[in-house]
């Protein structure tokens, strides 16, 4: 995490969230106004109007007399997002079949190249992606043609996404075959194939959600998982 300081609110909020999703201020994690204030060197109207932007964004709740905390990743909530995905983003790539360029689809296969690429993909630990423009679901999204679907994809939805990602996502066996995933939803998007990247899409995300439900299970204590 950067730990230059922040000036603004907006540069708060980056710097809180970067951490949140790295895993720096873990699940659960209180965020008292007065320490964060002293810390960054802000005032504490900054440190709260940031704390407002995270739980706008879903990574951090507030509790009447608890203050604000990281969010605790939840099977429920996380069946919950990965509905909404499988929905939204089938229609990204039956919109991309129909709307994006050969220029921008050959882009994104050049994003899937550098992540074969990368060591840990490479090894099958692990499959990490960066944000937005280094993010193939961002780019798809992206392509589609409809900035408010895009808009919908890239805030509280995507964030949510990378925090479940970064606990229990692309690691261990889940990763060579997201990658394989992805590359045949490139080829239908290239076939201008609507309902086969759908579908592609579609069996993708639940096939991701399959993995982090047995990943969150294996996690929890017996106390847990009867509660």
């Amino acid at each position: 995490m950067d730990l230059s300081t922040p000036t603004t609110a907006t540069a708060l909020l980056a710097n809180l969230r970067e951490s949140i999703i790295d895993g720096g201020l873990p699940a659960g994690a209180h965020l008292p106004e007065l320490e964060l204030a002293r810390r960054h060197g802000v005032a504490r109207s900054t440190v709260r109007e940031a704390i407002t932007g995270l739980v706008n964004r879903g990574l951090v709740v507030r509790r009447h007399n608890a203050g604000a905390r990281v969010c605790i990743p939840s099977r429920g909530e996380l069946r919950n997002l990965y509905e909404l995905r499988e929905c939204l983003e089938g229609m990204v790539c039956r919109l991309a079949a129909q709307t994006m360029s050969d220029r921008a689809i050959e882009g994104i296969r050049a994003l899937l190249s550098d992540h074969e690429n990368s060591a840990a993909l490479r090894e099958g630990t692990a499959y990490i992606q960066g944000e937005h423009d280094l993010d193939f679901h961002s780019r798809l999204a992206a392509g589609s043609g409809n900035a408010m679907l895009e808009r919908q994809l890239d805030g509280q939805l995507y964030d949510k996404l990378r925090l479940y990602r970064r606990q229990f996502g692309m690691v261990g066996p889940r990763a060579r075959p997201a990658w394989n995933e992805h590359q045949q939803i490139v080829d239908a998007i290239a076939d201008r194939d609507p309902e086969m990247a759908e579908m592609l899409m579609r069996r993708h995300i639940r096939a991701s959600l399959k993995n982090i439900e047995q990943r969150m299970a294996a996690t929890e204590s017996p106390a847990e998982e009867t509660s």
